[in-house]
Order: structure tokens, then C-alpha cells, then sequence
């Protein structure tokens, strides 16, 4: 049993052996068969996939193009939103009237942000740039901007600097002996404001306003001459301030290489003809031309040879002495002028006198103010409405208080008019003008 099984066992290997010799053959043939079959449905596969790929990169050629478009168009709204958003808000430059003196006010918005910058400070004797501001709903000043240390100039630094809240003040580097000018800069070294000397060739941004200084280049004490001037670009809408520089100076920067051409042109020293040369009006080409100069001044200001070149060259011409405040509102395209007080401009109706004599008269105002910070101060029991007003936090309204409320014992007093509280006292202590 176990040899039969044995041999079956054998038999059965040796017929499975020949069995798979004899479909060798067949075997080959069937796999180049089907390798042929898969060649073929491959080739066919190729072909669908090859016209599937050109379709598909037709259709992608296509869904770039759309995309590119759709690219352009987003970046067309973008930008146009962009300049929609880039439209700039309303500045107002506020000439204000401060008499025989100079203070000009800057506002301006941008994307929720408010910026305030002050062009020299009004005369020593008087309270109006503060009382101007605070009537502007101004508390912060981004920027103080002293053109020189003259009193006119100069003159209520220290009570801007005290009431508002001053991020930056610049200065000529040029001093004076003055009181008005030593209060002004102790009131900057109190407030912590920065302090900036500028100096021909500098640019700055505050905002969307552009600044160009445009003078001085350096400084040797000759403080009406080296006055900072300044050139301020609002969209396309220019404005240029020289201070009390005079007519070398204004030559001088036209020799600096800086493009001094402005719309709004504030004319040099109130208009005296010792500024506007000829060349300079020429060069700066402006189609308005605003001065800041007291009613009836014994300076002749402005200066009827400055006036009638203005007027044969075409130029607008406003004044405070004429005009009062004037505001000037541009959205950096285009402005528009509005003033308190109407008035009509002609050479023949100002007084007239020589530089020479507005030297010494000059002088001799220094002199009564150097004089005057020494030697007076404002008696809160006899001083006129006018004359209360120069007293630090003491404004129109306050002024009539105070006078109601007579005779005070002493100026810890004034704290009995409505507003004036211990720090406000402390302030018109400090000042040292308040006496009784």
C-alpha cells in the first residue's frame, strides 16, 4: 500500500510537469497578447489623457486668463478704492489777527488722527493766540514752530506751551536777552517737549502734510534774517512761510536748488519792503499773498511798493489789519479763502516809513518789553478788559469776570472766577504777570 501510494504520488508529479511544458508556447503567445492589448489601451489611454491635458490646459490658459483679469480688475478697485481712501480731509490755516505780531494755526485729519502745528506765537503782550486756539477746540499741538526770538514772534511761547499739551518745538538756534524769550524756552525744558533747530534741506512728514526747510543753513545771530521758513505741501496745494527774513535771505533760497514755488505765500516781515524782492515773488509765483500786521501800525506795514508789486503781478492780496483772521480750507487739490471782516487793499492807504526807521522802532519795542518784563506788571484790580487778557487762562469771557468780581485782596483770589482752579493759579503765579 505504501509503495502503490508512493508511486501514484510520482506519476501524479510527472504528468502535472509535462502538463505545463506543452502550454509553454501558448502560454508566451497569450502574454504578448495582452501585452499588445495593454500597449494599445495604454496608447488609447495616452491619447484620451493627451486630449484631456490640452483641454484641461486650455481650459487653465482660460481660467488664468480669467483670473488675471479678475486679478486686474480687483487691483483696478483696489487702487481706485485706495485713491478714494487717499482722498485727504480739509486742512484750515488759520492767519490769525494778533495785531502787530504773527501766529498762524495748521488743522488737519487723516484716517481718524488729528494734527495741529502753531507758526510763531503771537506779541509778548497779549493772550489772543492761546484764547484763538482754545476757541478751536485745540489741546494737543503736535508742533510749535518759532520763526525767530523776537517778541512779535516769539511772544506768548511760554502760555501756548503752558495750556496745551506740545510734542515738538523748533527754533533758530538764535537767542535774545529778552524775558519773553528766556520764559519761552525755560517753559520748553519744563514741558519736556522735543526740541528741534531745522536747517535748509530737511523734509519731514506730519501726517499726510509735507515740510521743506527751506532756510536757514546755519546761523550767526542775525536773528530776523535767519528766520525759519518753512514750506508746507498738502496734496498738490503748497504753502510758504519766511518769517521776518529779508530780501537777501529770500535770495538765497532761491539759490538752494529747493523748488520755492507756492500757492499761498505769507509775505516776509507784515510786508515791509525790506522782504518780497522782486525775484522771489517772481520765483515763488504765488496766486495769494497773506500778510499779518496791526491796524494803523507806526511801521507802515505793509508796504505800499510790496502792495502794488503784488497787485501789477496778480496776486490776491489779504492782511489781518484789513481782513482780520483768515482761514484757508484746501482738500490739497483746490482752497478756498473766508475772513471776519471785509476790506479792500490799495497802496495808498498805509503809512510809510524807511528800514531804517522800522530798525529802530523795532528796537525800541524790545527795549519797552525788556523794560516792561522787569519792571511792570498787570494790576488785576485797575488793569483795563484789554489789559487782563494778557494774564495767562484770563480770556474774554474770564476778563469781564474778573472785572465783575473786584476788587481782589490778593491772585490766590482769582480762583473765585468760574474755571480757575488751584493749577490755573499755580500757572498765573508762575507767569508772574498777575499783581495786585
Amino acid at each position: 500500500m505504501n509503495i502503490k501510494f508512493l508511486l501514484a504520488m510520482i506519476l501524479s508529479v510527472f504528468l502535472v510537469a509535462c502538463g505545463q511544458s506543452g502550454t509553454t508556447e501558448p502560454m508566451e503567445n497569450s502574454l504578448e497578447e495582452d501585452a499588445a492589448t495593454e500597449t494599445a489601451a495604454e496608447n488609447e489611454v495616452d491619447d484620451v489623457s493627451s486630449d484631456e491635458d490640452d483641454e484641461a490646459s486650455d481650459e487653465s490658459w482660460e481660467a488664468d486668463d480669467e483670473s488675471a483679469a479678475s486679478e486686474t480688475t480687483a487691483d483696478d478697485e483696489k487702487e481706485d478704492g485706495s485713491q478714494a481712501n487717499n482722498a485727504l480731509e480739509n486742512l484750515k490755516i488759520h492767519y490769525i489777527d494778533v495785531g502787530q505780531a504773527d501766529a498762524t494755526l495748521l488743522q488737519y485729519s487723516d484716517d481718524g488722527q488729528s494734527y495741529t502745528i502753531l507758526y510763531d506765537t503771537g506779541d509778548w503782550r497779549g493772550n489772543e493766540v492761546v484764547n484763538y486756539l482754545q476757541s478751536q477746540h485745540v489741546s494737543t499741538i503736535d508742533l510749535v514752530v518759532v520763526s525767530h526770538p523776537d517778541a512779535d514772534h516769539i511772544g506768548q511761547l511760554d502760555k501756548v506751551i503752558h495750556t496745551f499739551d506740545v510734542g515738538e518745538v523748533w527754533m533758530s538756534g538764535n537767542e535774545s536777552s529778552s524775558q519773553t524769550f528766556q520764559r519761552g524756552v525755560e517753559a520748553i525744558l519744563n514741558s519736556g517737549a522735543d526740541f528741534h533747530e531745522p536747517r535748509t534741506g530737511e523734509e519731514y512728514e506730519i501726517g499726510p502734510l509735507e515740510i521743506d526747510v527751506l532756510y536757514p543753513a546755519s546761523i550767526s545771530g542775525k536773528a530776523n534774517e535767519e528766520s525759519v521758513s518753512l514750506l508746507f505741501t498738502y496734496g498738490s496745494t503748497k504753502f510758504l512761510f519766511t518769517g521776518d527774513a529779508g530780501r537777501s535771505d529770500e535770495l538765497k533760497m532761491m539759490a538752494s536748488g529747493i523748488d520755492i514755488q507756492a500757492d499761498i505765500l505769507q509775505l516776509g516781515h507784515h510786508g515791509s519792503k525790506t522782504s518780497s524782492d522782486p525775484a522771489f515773488i517772481d520765483a515763488v509765483d504765488p496766486s495769494v499773498a497773506i500778510y499779518s500786521a496791526g491796524k494803523n501800525n507806526s511801521y507802515g506795514h505793509p508796504s505800499p511798493e510790496v502792495v502794488s508789486l503784488l497787485q501789477h503781478s496778480g496776486v490776491e492780496l489779504y492782511g489781518t489789519d484789513v481782513n482780520g483772521t483768515i482761514i484757508v480750507t484746501s482738500d490739497g487739490e483746490s482752497y478756498s479763502i473766508e475772513t471776519n471782516k471785509d476790506g479792500t487793499m490799495s497802496p495808498g492807504n498805509t503809512a510809510s516809513s524807511s528800514p531804517a526807521q522800522e530798525q529802530v522802532e523795532e528796537a525800541e519795542t524790545e527795549a519797552t518789553e525788556q523794560a516792561a518784563d522787569h519792571n511792570s506788571c498787570i494790576n488785576i484790580n485797575t488793569a483795563s478788559f484789554e489789559e487782563v487778557q494778557g494774564i495767562i487762562h484770563i480770556g474774554h469771557e474770564r476778563a469781564q469776570d474778573l472785572i465783575d468780581l473786584r476788587p481782589f485782596n490778593s491772585v490766590d483770589e482769582l480762583g473765585r472766577i468760574s474755571g480757575i482752579g488751584p493749577a490755573r493759579i499755580a500757572d498765573i503765579k508762575n507767569e508772574g504777570l498777575a499783581c495786585t
